[in-house]
């Protein structure tokens, strides 16, 4: 009996973003901009009501701009998104930034909402799901949330800036949390200025807001 050719998978590889309504939704759409620059992986965003909130306080973007930098948009509401389904193939789930709320939710396994469903169904698939928890200063219950997060498969990485590459701008510290973070899915947005590395050019390492907006419009 003839052997069945084996077909290769060609399929682009797909992330989920998540942005909760804690502090520094900046990363959140940072990651989506590095990503539209570089011309993948697609991405499917969910944005809690509180995220929208907040960017608003914290940032000249609107809602509107962000959204056409995705593949696809979800509202919390819609459990029923492909995305709430393990058999809808992802790399994993980047949330950023997460809120204890969001924390608790991942550590409980507690999945009312897609953005928590989403975080839920990527552990139980054995994929990827990155949290960067934003809270400070801690309390023993953060702590133990984190803990129990961990247990259940997230990785926690806390947007706590570098200065080794020194930098001069906020958007310096942006987009080397954004570009660490990227690494934990093995995608490279060439942003990284690395500890004694000089694979990476310094001056394309050190791509600002500009560019990165910039490559990102449609």
């Amino acid at each position: 009996m003839r052997k069945k050719e084996m077909i290769p998978d060609t399929k682009p590889k797909r992330l989920i973003v998540g942005i909760g309504g804690a502090s520094g939704g900046i990363h959140g759409v940072r990651v989506l901009e590095v990503l539209k620059s570089m011309k993948g992986p697609e991405t499917y965003l969910v944005p809690s009501p509180s995220a929208i909130r907040t960017l608003q306080e914290e940032t000249d973007h609107d809602t509107d701009p962000v959204c056409e930098l995705v593949n696809e948009v979800h509202s919390q509401r819609d459990i029923g998104a492909a995305i709430s389904s393990g058999s809808f193939r992802t790399e994993g789930m980047l949330v950023a930034p997460g809120s204890v709320r969001t924390l608790s939710a991942i550590a409980n396994r507690y999945a009312s909402e897609l953005l928590l469903r989403a975080a839920d169904v990527c552990l139980k698939e054995r994929r990827r799901v990155v949290l960067l928890f934003r809270e400070t200063p801690l309390h023993a219950g953060h702590i133990d949330m984190m803990e129990r997060a961990t247990r259940n498969g997230a990785i926690l990485m806390p947007p706590v800036p570098a200065f080794y590459h020194r930098p001069a701008t906020i958007d310096d510290i942006v987009n080397q949390t954004v570009g660490r973070a990227l690494d934990l899915f093995d995608i490279d947005p060439r942003i990284v200025k690395r500890w004694k590395d000089e694979t990476v050019p310094e001056q394309e390492a050190a791509m600002g807001a500009r560019e990165l907006k910039a490559a990102a419009k449609p």
